[in-house]
């Protein structure tokens, strides 16, 4: 049990009707993520819901039974690269600015820890989602490197991405 009464757990095949409303609503702006605005549900679930490597999984957190929030953790890389995480966080339109999302943050990075990665990478930050970026630096992420022109934002137009890191 997180704060605020939110609950977080790995996401069962089950969960993924209350996903794809907040991966549709998150992607389809086209200011926080590379994906298709339009994506398709297929291609979405297909990307999202990780059924891959034992250190990779889907999560939920839930507020009164209700999913209001979904992440991913994975290896950064194949191999000789794995111990270095990955993940990505979607929080409902509806409940952002609630706390939600850095709980659920500090829960993805503690099984991260517990799953032994000795880091955590995001490959593409959108330097224009400053939000996010100062979530990520409170949680003790740095910038190391940015990609000039990498997204196609759906209002800015071309922007940089960074690449943000943290030890475990």
């Amino acid at each position: 049990m997180g704060e605020l009464g939110v609950e977080y757990r790995v996401a069962t095949d089950d969960d993924w009707a209350e996903i794809w409303p907040i991966v549709r609503a998150v992607v389809g702006r086209g200011d926080t993520y590379a994906y298709a605005p339009d994506i398709e549900e297929g291609d979405a679930q297909s990307v999202w819901i990780l059924t891959g490597p034992s250190r990779a999984a889907t999560y939920v957190a839930t507020l009164d039974g209700e999913v209001v929030a979904t992440a991913t953790l994975k290896p950064n890389q194949p191999g000789l690269g794995d111990h270095i995480a990955n993940a990505a966080w979607m929080v409902a339109p509806g409940v952002a600015s609630r706390g939600i999302g850095r709980g659920f943050a500090q829960f993805v990075i503690g099984e991260a820890r517990r799953l032994s990665y000795l880091g955590m990478q995001f490959n593409a930050v959108v330097a224009t989602n400053a939000r996010a970026i100062a979530l990520w630096e409170s949680l003790g992420f740095t910038i190391v490197g940015t990609v000039p022109r990498a997204f196609r934002h759906s209002v800015e137009g071309f922007v940089s991405v960074h690449i943000m890191h943290r030890d475990l």
